[in-house]
């Protein structure tokens, strides 16, 4: 795996791409003279985890045969106050929707989470702790 990163202006705008030709946009804070053009590294890592453990989440409910109408992911990570300022603690909450058995998507959420996401197992050795909570809304409830 490869990526680019190519600098955009003259500050600490960079556009990154991968294997594909999809481009996003990163940026420092502005203490360091970011102009909120983009995500900044650190936003990224949260993205990733999040995006990671969702699209096996979504794959896994998909093979339960679970009716997914919708899911979201909120993820927020604690730092510490030292450079370099690592993650120390980070909390996903996924928000399903749709006709799911509640003891079918937290099985699912625990392997997506623990056993396939990549993103998760080089945090948590790391040292990261790593959680999760599940959120769902059923579908008659959507109307």
């Amino acid at each position: 795996m490869k990526i680019e990163l190519n600098r955009v202006n003259d500050a600490v705008h960079f556009e990154a791409s991968g294997m594909t030709s999809v481009k996003v946009n990163i940026d420092g804070s502005p203490e360091i003279g970011g102009q909120g053009l983009g995500a900044r590294p650190m936003e990224l890592v949260l993205m990733a985890l999040g995006s990671c453990s969702s699209l096996d989440l979504l794959q896994i409910l998909k093979k339960q045969r679970q009716d997914v109408k919708d899911i979201s992911i909120s993820v927020e990570g604690e730092r510490t106050d030292k450079i370099p300022a690592v993650f120390t603690k980070i909390h996903m909450k996924f928000d399903l929707k749709g006709n799911i058995d509640p003891a079918k998507a937290e099985k699912a959420t625990e392997l997506a989470v623990k056993k396939y996401c990549s993103v998760h197992d080089m945090l948590a050795a790391g040292g990261v702790e790593i959680t999760y909570s599940i959120n769902i809304t059923e579908a008659a409830e959507l109307v």
